[in-house]
């Protein structure tokens, strides 16, 4: 039998130390940070001066130019105990900010994990802020994993141990708590689809519960039909493994007021696209539909791990859209949760369906707001491209929030408008609405609009991730497959409520 990889989590193997003679530091690899034309300020200058003016002679040579993400190795150095020296650019100084440090340390890791190596060391400097020492952190723990889950031999070996020169203990645990999060939802998108399907994806948000403390109920297909979620069930039928909904609770104010924000996920752990087949070029990452999902579960452990003092509830709804004699079929009329009915015009819209119940569940339970995260249309990519997610809302102060918290973190997002001219292209003409628009013209927002539906006057933000979830091929700073997109965005929103 075929033996599921396991997410390790590498948090406990992230150390700090204050040391400051970075000549003598011993570690199989020393990464610094360079600004562009930079030197002679922050750690680089003192690289600088233990090598004899190395790194000053590089860049007059045009070898060196701190240009952003450019990573530099120089092995047995002159002058350090170190035997190998990554130098990787930040560009120019006024631009660097926590995206921008994230990326540049995982492109240094992704760089160094090729080899196995016991203790890589990165040098922080000074003028830091926790928050960008924090994302220093998870970039780098995000760098050094990659999509290879099922190779025999990996092309990126994750590190013995992690150590950051730096006065911020703080920030560093942070930070690899954040990259844990960062990677756990990576990892859940990687996994195949024959190991990752609702029943086991369940498994994975219990055994993420127990490690951090949340509360978790699962749903079977006998509680959704007494619950009356009917939309999950029918997108459901066509495969022989039945849809789950993960319900996961965490109140960290330690009250039982109501949850601050709700965190909802799709989580389709393979589209084949139902009757309205895709084909198979378009099949083939379908694995990673249920990447929303993994964004909510990731978020809302790494929320309880960082015990922030806000209550919340994660609701994902977990379902494979397949082809059986069951499916369900082009024409159909269901009648959701809400008791709102819908008629079926493409299989192949089958998020949108299964959140009609699962944002009606979390909306019943009083939560002040919900955000979704959803890889829910091609629209979107067509719109955005594959690097920015979308934003559509109720509630402009909500959104305004998230693209505050996604700047912070250097995830772009952009708000599509949500017009009320668009909701007759969901109307139906023998049920309440139909799960497509009129044609294939805004279809991004015509997905929103039938999603708006189910909120009520809840403030309410969708983000559809299905550019950024998933990169078909490697970066600088990160392998192929899965991406963890707007984790780190859930994160920073929830610390600043």
């Amino acid at each position: 039998m075929k033996k599921e990889p396991s997410f390790q989590y590498y948090a406990s193997s992230v150390h700090t130390t204050t040391q400051h003679d970075l000549s003598s530091f011993q570690t199989d690899a020393l990464v610094v940070f360079l600004s562009e034309g930079d030197v002679g300020r922050g750690k680089a200058s003192e690289i600088d001066q233990a090598t004899n003016g190395l790194l000053s002679k590089l860049i007059e040579q045009g070898e060196l130019s701190g240009e952003r993400y450019q990573c530099t190795s120089l092995f047995e150095p002159a002058g350090l105990t170190a035997s190998h020296l990554l130098i990787v650019g930040l560009g120019k100084r006024e631009h660097v900010d926590a995206g921008v440090l994230f990326r540049a340390a995982s492109s240094a890791s992704r760089q160094l994990a090729t080899s196995p190596r016991s203790i890589v060391t990165f040098v922080a400097d000074a003028h830091w802020t926790d928050t960008q020492m924090e994302q220093a952190v998870a970039g780098a723990m995000s760098g050094m994993i990659g999509q290879d889950l099922y190779r025999s031999k990996k092309k990126q070996v994750p590190f013995g141990k992690m150590i950051w020169i730096s006065g911020k203990k703080d920030a560093v645990h942070n930070g690899s708590l954040l990259g844990d999060g960062v990677n756990l939802a990576r990892h859940l998108v990687n996994l195949a689809p024959d190991d990752l399907y609702p029943e086991s994806f369940a498994e994975h948000a219990r055994a993420a519960a127990s490690k951090t403390g949340m509360e978790i109920e699962v749903w079977d297909e006998k509680k959704l039909a007494q619950e009356g979620c009917r939309a999950m069930l029918a997108v459901g039928r066509g495969s022989y493994r039945p849809p789950r909904l993960v319900l996961m609770h965490y109140n960290g104010r330690n009250d039982s007021s109501q949850p601050d924000i709700a965190l909802v996920g799709k989580g389709v752990t393979f589209d084949s696209g139902g009757l309205s087949l895709k084909t198979p070029d378009g099949m083939l990452h379908m694995k990673c539909d249920m990447a929303g999902g993994a964004t909510m579960l990731s978020a809302a452990s790494t929320i309880a791990a960082m015990k922030l003092p806000i209550n919340l509830v994660a609701a994902i709804g977990l379902v494979e859209n397949m082809t059986g004699s069951a499916a369900y079929k082009l024409g159909d009329v269901i009648t959701a949760r809400s008791g709102t009915t819908v008629e079926i015009h493409n299989t192949d819209a089958e998020g949108r369906v299964v959140l009609a119940d699962v944002l009606d569940v979390v909306r019943s339970m009083n939560t002040k707001r919900i955000i979704d995260a959803a890889t829910l249309t091609g629209a979107c990519v067509v719109a955005l491209g594959l690097d920015v997610a979308g934003l559509f809302t109720n509630n402009q102060s909500l959104c305004d929030h998230v693209i505050k918290s996604a700047h912070d973190m250097g995830e772009p997002v952009w708000q599509l408008p949500m017009f009320p001219e668009y909701d007759s292209q969901i109307k139906s003409e023998v049920a309440d609405i139909k799960n497509v628009g009129d044609g294939r013209w805004g279809g991004a927002i015509t997905a929103a609009k039938f999603l708006e539906q189910f909120v009520g006057d809840t403030p309410w933000t969708h983000i559809d991730i299905a550019g950024p979830a998933f990169a078909e091929r490697p970066r600088p700073w990160i392998d192929g497959g899965g991406t963890g997109a707007l984790v780190r965005t859930l994160i920073s929103l929830a610390r600043s409520l």
